[in-house]
């Protein structure tokens, strides 16, 4: 059977427990998942080029970037190896990528986690669900569940952000006694307990920030047009990227500087794949500022509060004053991130036709 007839025969039908589309290059981490799933069931492809959002659309792939080394790269992620080939292909004047993968006889990890292909999705199995204490803050445990449905039809950005999170919520569960021992709603006064706080909520608005990066990558990866731009960059910085692909995720680092420094509005605005999603409004701008100085406060300045941090919230605190959350004002911070995750990576999706995680 020819190429064409093989892509013709897949085409044919609908995603299921054997094949896979997607209309553009993911990320190598999702790839790898895909393709870990297809090996601990019955084998399968992927296949890249093909929209299946509104029926099975042949839309081509990008020669712009070399899928052969993104796919190089998913599989080194794959443990133990199984039988992989891949290859673009000609079809009906378009360019396809596919990636066949066999059945393997040893059960394959991403990154020492182990997905199944379950019809037409990718599930995580073998995952430890954490038991959330009885009469504890029911609030964690709400907001977990929030989490867990966020996670449909996710970018592999968007799943690394909950997956961090939802680690978070874990921490804040199992340890009452030191991070919320009066109640969630009053802050620690246990010095231990406010390290602690402080760490954890700073690693959220870090992850907050890896996710614009991480979305970025994905969208130089699906649409390298977006990649286009008149900024320079240095030899030493192509230099230091082994690949494309490194180039690309060391772009899309370098273009976090300005939200670094606590300007959504200039991150936006120095964003053009980022403002073109339309889905920050002003109230929204300032809210993500507001966390993300409070991010600074406690990784630079210890939480005392300094003339920087007045100017965003007036009247509100003292100066040299020490700041401190309550679990209830962390988790109304990490809402606010989540939903604004959620937003921006539906928009993107729909948008852009970003590749997503079942």
């Amino acid at each position: 059977m020819s190429f064409e007839n093989e892509i013709a025969k897949l085409l044919a039908e609908p995603e299921g427990e054997l094949v896979e589309f997607k209309a553009v290059l993911p990320p190598s981490r999702s790839i790898a998942q895909i393709l870990c799933a297809f090996a601990n069931a019955r084998g399968g492809s992927l296949i890249l080029g093909v929209n299946d959002a509104n029926g099975l659309e042949v839309t081509g792939l990008s020669k712009d970037f070399h899928a052969n080394s993104v796919a190089r790269k998913a599989i080194d992620l794959l443990s133990p190896k199984p039988v992989v080939e891949h290859k673009y292909i000609e079809y009906q004047g378009t360019s396809l990528y596919q990636i066949v993968v066999e059945k393997s006889d040893h059960t394959v990890t991403v990154e020492g986690r182990s997905y199944l292909r379950q019809g037409s999705r990718n599930v995580l199995t073998g995952a430890s669900f954490h038991q959330f204490r009885k009469g504890g803050y029911d609030r964690i445990s709400s907001f977990s569940t929030k989490l867990a449905g966020l996670s449909a039809n996710a970018t592999g950005a968007k799943t690394k952000f909950i997956g961090h999170v939802q680690s978070v919520l874990k921490i804040l569960d199992d340890l009452p006694e030191i991070l919320s021992p009066s109640s969630p709603t009053t802050p620690t006064s246990n010095q231990e307990g406010k390290i602690l706080v402080r760490i954890l909520f700073s690693s959220c608005a870090d992850t907050f920030e890896s996710y614009l990066s991480d979305l970025l990558y994905e969208i130089y990866l699906a649409n390298p047009n977006t990649l286009k731009s008149e900024e320079q960059v240095s030899i030493a910085d192509v230099l230091n990227c082994s690949d494309i692909e490194e180039f690309v995720d060391f772009w899309a680092r370098k273009k976090l500087s300005k939200l670094q420094r606590g300007s959504v509005k200039g991150f936006i605005s120095d964003n053009r794949q980022i403002k073109s999603l339309e889905v920050f409004d002003r109230n929204q701008q300032e809210e993500i500022e507001k966390i993300l100085q409070i991010r600074h406060l406690y990784s630079h300045k210890n939480g005392i509060v300094d003339d920087k941090f007045l100017k965003y919230f007036p009247g509100q605190f003292e100066l040299n004053s020490e700041h401190s959350l309550s679990i209830a004002q962390v988790i109304d911070c990490l809402d606010c991130l989540a939903d604004t995750v959620e937003r921006v990576d539906a928009a993107a999706v729909a948008k852009l036709r970003l590749a997503t995680i079942s």
